[in-house]
Parts: structure tokens; sequence; C-alpha cells
């Protein structure tokens, strides 16, 4: 009997930085590996999340066997409070402090007690349906991370996850070199392997050049150190935590995501401090400043997180102050650049030495760089090869390292968002598109790709609100109209404009609802707003929002 046929469909993480998620199809059994988040980019106006659109598992519900997720970051899971309860609380596998991560998430948002997650150690597999999904772990920017092993009827296929080869990680734990060799020999049907560093050449630093530069800032400071960066990034945090009993700091924890992860990493054992080494906010007045260190939120330029509002004197315990040290240990995501800028300005505003890269080397990235990824790919031997986690620029790069490593051309594949890859005995193709659109979530909920036109309309052209007083029974204008304007042109300049728009208004409605027989409203709207829109464009060459709302008098 033939193997079933196999798909790859990734349904976020391709052409884009987050939200990184795949789907595997082989047979009657979907698995799928991460379920992460996006951080919006600078036109995504309201925006606070993105994440995937799983269209396509909901109507194939019935084959989801579970998630597989290989680390704790918000790019790998920050979307499962958000999508699990849509996918009927399927499975999710983890390692043990990916499980505490994502058990943090669930539990702040109430989920947890409907939440089936299970905890499954490196060198362990699970059994979902026909794939076997098994661990190998790697090194990254936070412990327990992992890559996946898929084995399928089709063959084997290595999902990386993020991943470098740090000979010196934080944690002790290196790539698994040995377990990635021992599945290159019994063979590899396709390597799918991380490629956000795909553009540099050389291998990526060890964690370890930050251990030794945030040590010896601290050393230095004569002031507090405030150090920034991921709430997530529990290996840096332990980094500092030892640089700070070192140097006889006490370590105050600020932010709420930065504090539930702390406290759930201690109580796993994946941190490790002296019972007096953190302190409470109150605490910050009877300790000399060169006592402190704080470990914050905000190395995004997030506006609500504790560092912009440090920089913007609006935060409840802590005011910049002469002789502060700040550094911010990670680079913007792309699109944060702006907020992040306007924080270290504000930071130095106030006095204090703001550190950041690439002043000093207080990050490095968690992902391999060329000679790295080469060596993956030597260590696996895949028969195919399909190049994640980036934009469109790092998977193509990684492509051609791939064919460097003698893969060929035609056996390489750079998927986008959407696309199906359907591999059988004769090769491989895509075969057909799905639906894997951004979804766009603020403060409220998931909104559509209307909702966010609309906003770039707003802050472009501004808006008008046009209020018609109308006959109940004949739809006839009562009255003059009025207009409020916001964000289209200068109140002192618009009053003429505005008084020529009620004529144009008028003439509108008269043409379509004098003649005594009630007209459509939707109707009369429609063509007001256009009437209205081309008399304001051929005057001012923008074309603002216009909602026309009638009052039946």
């Amino acid at each position: 009997m033939p193997a079933p046929k196999l798909r790859i469909i990734p349904l976020g993480g391709l052409g884009e930085i987050g939200k990184n998620m795949m789907a595997i199809e082989c047979g009657d059994d979907i698995v799928v590996v991460d379920c992460g988040l996006m951080f919006p980019e600078s036109e995504m106006l309201g925006v606070d999340l993105v994440i995937p659109d799983v269209t396509y598992l909901l109507e194939h519900r019935r084959k989801l066997r579970g998630i597989v997720v290989t680390h704790g970051h918000e790019d790998h899971i920050g979307a499962l409070p958000y999508l699990l309860p849509a996918l009927g609380n399927v499975p999710v596998y983890s390692t043990r402090l990916s499980n505490g991560l994502i058990s943090v998430k669930l539990k702040e948002r109430h989920m947890l007690d409907d939440a089936d997650l299970h905890v499954l150690a490196p060198r362990r597999s699970a059994q979902l349906g026909n794939i076997e999904a098994e661990f190998f772990r790697v090194a990254h920017s936070i412990p327990d991370a992992v890559g996946v092993a898929l084995h399928t009827p089709a063959g084997v296929i290595v999902h990386t996850g993020d991943f470098k080869f740090d000979h010196t990680p934080v944690d002790g734990e290196p790539t698994d070199v040995a377990r990635l060799a021992e599945l290159g020999s019994e063979g590899v049907l396709m390597l799918m392997s991380d490629s956000t560093y795909a553009e540099v050449p050389g291998y990526t630093p060890s964690e370890q050049v930050v251990g030794q530069t945030l040590t010896r800032i601290i050393s230095e400071a004569e002031g507090r150190v405030i150090i920034a960066c991921f709430a997530s990034l529990l290996s840096r945090v332990q980094q500092i935590i030892d640089a700070a009993v070192t140097f006889n700091r006490k370590v105050l924890v600020m932010g709420r995501s930065m504090e539930a992860n702390v406290e759930m990493a201690l109580e796993m054992g994946y941190i490790y401090a002296p019972d007096d080494t953190f302190i409470n906010p109150e605490d910050l007045k009877r300790l000399a400043p060169d006592r402190v260190v704080i470990i914050a939120t905000g190395s995004q330029g997030e506006p609500t997180a504790v560092l912009a509002r440090i920089a913007n004197k609006d935060h409840r315990f802590v005011r910049c102050q002469q002789g502060d040290t700040v550094v911010l240990s990670a680079t913007p995501i792309p699109g944060n650049e702006e907020m992040v800028y306007r924080t270290i300005d504000n930071l130095f505003r106030q006095g204090a030495r703001v550190l950041y890269s690439p002043m000093e080397p207080v990050h490095v990235h968690g992902h391999a760089a060329q000679e790295e990824l080469k060596l993956m790919m030597s260590l696996t031997r895949p028969q195919y090869f399909v190049p994640i986690h980036g934009e469109y620029r790092h998977m193509v790069h990684h492509k051609r390292l791939a064919q460097a490593m003698n893969i060929p051309n035609e056996n390489s594949f750079v998927l986008t968002d959407g696309d199906v890859l359907e591999v059988a005995e004769g090769g491989g193709r895509v075969v057909t598109r799905v639906r894997a659109d951004y979804v766009y979530v603020d403060g409220i909920g998931d909104i559509g790709h209307e909702v966010l036109r609309d906003r770039r309309h707003l802050s472009r052209d501004g808006m008008l609100v046009l209020v018609l007083p109308i006959d109940g029974k004949t739809g006839a204008l009562i009255g003059k109209p009025e207009i409020v304007q916001r964000g289209f042109i200068e109140p002192g300049e618009s009053e003429q404009l505005l008084e020529d728009a009620k004529a144009v208004v008028e003439r509108t409605i008269a043409g379509g609802a004098g003649s005594g027989v009630k007209a459509e409203w939707t109707s009369i709207a429609a063509h007001v707003r256009e009437a209205v829109g081309s008399f304001l464009y051929e005057h001012t060459k923008r074309r603002p929002l216009i909602l026309p709302i009638p009052v039946e008098v």
C-alpha cells in the first residue's frame, strides 16, 4: 500500500517575523507545530497583535491531532489563548518550561482548566494519529527549546524550531548534535529550518557574550541599573540575577508578564537566586542606588510597558535619575524602531546612561547564522528542504545555502503562508493555496481588514460626520444639516468650505427625496457620501471618511 500523501501547509511565519504556525498533514491526520503571534507593523493602526488565520484547521478539525510547541517565546505560543478555544482545545505538547509559560498565559485569561496540556521531554515522543512527534533539544535564547522530528508514513520531517549551535549555553544544554546525526543516518525526508539569520555569515555568538557584558556594566555602574528584555528571555534574566548577586545588588522585577514568568521559573527551578535577592518596589526608598538592579519589560518601546512609562515620567514607583544606567537587552523588531528610539531619547533627556546594540553587545540572537545552517543540513542530509521562519529574502538566502550544500534546486521550496506543498514518490510541488490571512487583534477582540482600512483612512485624511434632520415620512431634509469634522482641515480654514458642503448635501437630498415619496435611506446616504466626497476632493485633494447620520423628525 502506498504511503499517504504528505502535505506541508504554513499558516504563519513564512514571509514575516513572527506568528509561526506550520501544519503537517499526512492522510487523515494533521499535526501543528507552534502557534505564535506577531507584533503589528507601523501601518496596522490600533492593532495590538496579529495571529494566524486557522480557517483551514477549522474546516478540517476532525483531522487535527494536536499542537506541538518548540519553545516559549511569544512568536511560538502567543496565539494559543486566542485559537485554542476555536480549535476545540486540542492537546498541546511542549517541554516543561514551555508548558509553564503556556499555563501562565492561559491562567491570565481563565482558560487553563479547559486546556489539554502535556509535558514532553527531549528525546521523548508522542503518537498523534499516524504521526509520531519526537522532541530533540536545541540551543536558543530560552531554556527548554526543542526541535521536532515528525515520523510520518511518508518519511521523517525535521522541524528545527528556532535554534543555534551554542556550545556554552546559559542552561548548559547545547543542541543535540548526536540525535540530529542519528536522524540523518536513518534518513530524513525533509528539513524545515529556521531562516531568520540566513543573511549573516559565520556563527551567532554565544549567550555567554551577553552575560559577560551585563556583568561588566553592573560592576561599573555608579547608580541603579535598569535592564529591559523580553519577559520570556529567562536565560538572560538568570544572567542578570547572577551579576547582581556577585556585586551585592538586590533585584526588582517589574512588569506583569516579567513578574509572572520569573515567579513560575523560580518555582520550577529554571531560575536560581539566593532567598534575599528580590525586593518590592517599596524597598527602593531604603536602598542606595548602587545596590539595585531592575529587570523590566519594555525593550520594544511598548507604550504601556515599564520602561516606556519610566521614560515618560508616569511610572508609579520609578523615576529616572542622574546616575541611572539603562540597558535595552534586545534589538527592535521590524516596525518597532520608532517607539524604541523615542524611549531611548526620553531616557537620555532625563540624564540616564542608555546602552543598546550596537553600542554594546548587550544582546545576541538565538538564531543560527550561515555556517550553523550548513551544519544542520550536513547533519540531517535531507532529501527535501523548506526554509521557514523569516521574511522572504531570508528564505531565499537559505535556499541558496541549501544549493551550495548539494540539495537539488527542484527539491528546495520557498513557500509563503497558505501554500500547500504536496510530497509524493514522484517529487514535491505546490498544488494549491489555502486561506492564511492576518487576523488582527486589538484590545477588544479580532478585527478585520475593513476596520484596519478605515483606521488608515482616518489617519491620513480625517473624517466628517453629516448630521441630517430629515422628515420621517418623506425623507426630505428639514432644516440645515450639521457637519462635524476631525482631522480633515484646520478649523479656522474650514468654515466656508463646510458651508459649501452643506449646500451640496441639500441639493443632493432634494434631488432624491423631494418628491413626497420616502426614499430608501441607504441609497440617499450613498449619494450624499459620493457628492460630498467629490466636492471635497475637488477643493482639497483629500478624501476624508464621510459618515451621513439621519435624524428623523
